[in-house]
């Protein structure tokens, strides 16, 4: 029997290496219709800047065309990193993106800057060191909550009359997850590229959770790297751009998403095979049985509510293939049998 799982998906925006940018912004619109059409959850775009394979440096613009173009998905941040943006632009942004799109939208929110130290440095980024300062201020602009003495008390917040959409905390330690609780949020853990068990920090998130409106319950969310092909053979050819766009990254090294061709003539370096040995274990590649099993496994050991997949692929094809293979794996029902969707 089929073990129903809520799945949703997180997008980077690929551009891999032969596609023009604007081409690679397409198909971030054929990837929501076919998750929307698919029956997946919700779709979030991660914020990343300064890397040439990666063009979700704005998310907010990603969101509201994905919404546009899309019927029943829930489309979002994932997340909004928060040390690079004043957090009164953000209430402003996303309460403005639920005005257009009530009810489908996600706020999700990171403390890491997401690029390299000098990319950071141009966006005038202070990192995470003050980013629980900045998250109280964000919930203060959107509460009204600052005490009369103080100098944004009086600062008249727009839109009016729409609030933020649903928040949630991006991390992969304990100490994120119980802020996320005690706050009433929703909170996602980066199993995608975190080697952190995240069994401890959700058991966490349920312990200290306070109810909030958005958030009567809790809910987390696990995030998984997954790549899924008609057979393990298959998949795992077509993960080598993956290992190879880590290993460059992580060895100083910045280009394009390479083929699985010039992936498997990639010559790495001791570093890089270190690297891609140690982060490959976190991936979920292969056939629709495999990557079932092993989702199922994760899952269940972690105790979250919802899975959300990034799929890191050359082909564009092959990854709207992963995701219905997926879908079809775990049995999701098609949106145009069950119109809109729930946090």
């Amino acid at each position: 029997m089929t073990q129903t799982i809520p799945l949703s998906m997180q997008d980077l925006a690929p551009v891999a290496e032969g596609v023009t940018t604007p081409e690679a912004f397409t198909e971030t619109v054929r990837l929501a219709q076919a998750g929307d059409a698919l029956g997946y959850t919700r779709l979030w775009y991660a914020e990343h800047h300064g890397m040439p394979s990666i063009a979700s440096s704005s998310p907010e613009v990603l969101i509201a065309n994905a919404a546009a173009k899309t019927q029943g998905i829930r489309v979002g941040s994932g997340g909004v990193m928060l040390p690079n943006h004043v957090p009164l632009r953000v209430v402003e942004t996303y309460r403005t993106l639920e005005g257009l799109n009530p009810g489908r939208i996600d706020l999700g929110i990171g403390r890491a800057g997401g690029s390299d130290g000098r990319t950071l440095q141009a966006l005038r980024s202070f990192g995470g060191e003050h980013f629980a300062q900045e998250l109280t201020e964000l919930l203060a602009f959107e509460q009204g909550s600052f005490p009369p003495e103080h100098p944004f008390s009086r600062v008249h917040v727009v839109p009016e009359g729409v609030g933020l959409p649903p928040i949630w905390i991006l991390g992969s330690s304990g100490a994120s997850a119980s802020a996320a609780g005690q706050l009433g949020l929703g909170y996602a853990f980066a199993a995608h590229f975190s080697a952190t068990p995240p069994g401890p920090a959700l058991r966490a998130y349920r312990e200290g959770f306070r109810p909030s409106q958005a958030f009567p319950t809790p809910h987390a969310i696990l995030c998984l790297s997954v790549i899924c092909a008609p057979t393990d053979e298959e998949a795992d050819w077509l993960a080598g751009p993956q290992r190879v766009s880590w290993a460059l990254f992580h060895s100083g090294e910045i280009r394009r998403l390479v083929s699985p061709e010039a992936a498997a003539a990639h010559v790495y370096t001791p570093q890089q095979q270190a690297i891609v040995e140690n982060q490959s274990r976190l991936w979920i590649v292969g056939s629709p049985e495999t990557v079932r099993e092993r989702i199922i496994e994760a899952f269940t050991g972690s105790g979250a509510d919802e899975v959300m997949i990034t799929t890191t692929m050359h082909s564009y094809a092959d990854r709207r293939r992963s995701y219905q293979l997926l879908a079809e794996a775990f049995g999701l029902v098609p949106r145009d049998a069950t119109f809109g969707s729930k946090v």
